[in-house]
Order: C-alpha cells, then sequence, then structure tokens
C-alpha cells in the first residue's frame, strides 16, 4: 500500500482495483483486508487521510518504506542466492543419488550372485552329506538284518521265493 499512495492519493476502493490491475486480475484483495490495514498505517503514523476520502503517504511513511525496500532487496538477494545454491545442489544431489543407486544396484546384485552360489554349494554339500548319511544307515540295517542268525539275501538275478 505504502508503494502505492507514493505514487499517488487513492481510496481504498482504488487500492483495491490497482491491485487487481497490478496481478492481472489474479488477485482481488476484499475491503475486509484494505480496510483495517489502511487503520493501521493512519494508526502508525504512516499515512494520512487526506480529502475525498484518499489516503496520503507521510514522511514517516517514506521514511519506512525506504527502510523496508533495503530491506526487500537484501532478503531478495539473499533469496536468489539460496536458490541458485539450491539448484546447483539439486543438480549435485541428483548425481549423487544416481552415483548412490548405481553402487546400491552394484552390492546388491553381488549378494545375490554371492547367495545364490553359496545356495548352490550348501545343496551340493548337504546332498552329498545326505546321501552318505542315508548310503552308512542302509549299511547298518543291512547289517543288522544279515546277522549270524538271519538268512543271507539271494543275489540280485535270482527270482524271489515265495515259500
Amino acid at each position: 500500500m505504502l508503494h502505492l499512495l507514493r505514487e499517488r492519493p487513492m481510496t481504498g476502493k482504488e487500492i483495491i482495483e490497482e491491485a487487481e490491475r497490478g496481478s492481472d486480475g489474479t488477485w482481488r484483495p476484499s475491503p475486509g483486508l484494505i480496510y483495517p490495514l489502511l487503520g493501521r498505517l493512519v494508526r502508525g503514523g504512516l499515512i494520512n487521510e487526506g480529502e475525498g476520502g484518499r489516503f496520503v503517504i507521510t514522511s514517516d511513511g517514506e521514511t519506512t518504506l525506504q527502510q523496508y525496500t533495503v530491506i526487500h532487496e537484501q532478503l531478495e538477494k539473499q533469496f536468489n542466492l539460496v536458490r541458485q545454491l539450491g539448484l546447483s545442489m539439486l543438480k549435485a544431489g541428483r548425481f549423487l543419488a544416481e552415483e548412490s543407486m548405481d553402487r546400491i544396484i552394484a552390492v546388491t546384485t553381488t549378494v545375490h550372485e554371492a547367495a545364490a552360489k553359496s545356495s548352490k554349494d550348501l545343496q551340493r554339500n548337504f546332498n552329498t552329506k545326505y546321501r552318505a548319511f542315508l548310503e552308512s544307515e542302509l549299511r547298518r540295517l543291512e547289517e543288522q538284518t544279515e546277522g549270524p542268525d538271519q538268512p543271507q539275501k539271494p543275489p540280485a538275478d535270482t527270482p524271489p521265493s515265495f515259500f
């Protein structure tokens, strides 16, 4: 509002219309926003109500506006710097993210391959040990059934006898 009133004295309605025009019609401040703000600026001594209900900026308002402008420019510079750093960080962050993903994929692939090989080795080792166990149990059972009191097994090519 101080910027607008620096250009020329305006009524609350003219300030609303100027704000709408300045935003290309995208924002039309309500009277419930404008008139209470005008009242605070009058109480603060930054503007006065002049002839025809038009508000005029005071010398204190001019000083405040200049201070605000300096602060606003400094903030704008800092914001632009942060934004530029942010864009740089985004580029660097994207590179680091891609690099990290490549490494994660490589490690995952290596672990998967090692697990698959280990699984095959474990399976082979298990099969060998299990087979050895089964063969030893078979021999033990054969020894128990072919003891001195038991008849000998017929040769494999002899047909079974039912009597």
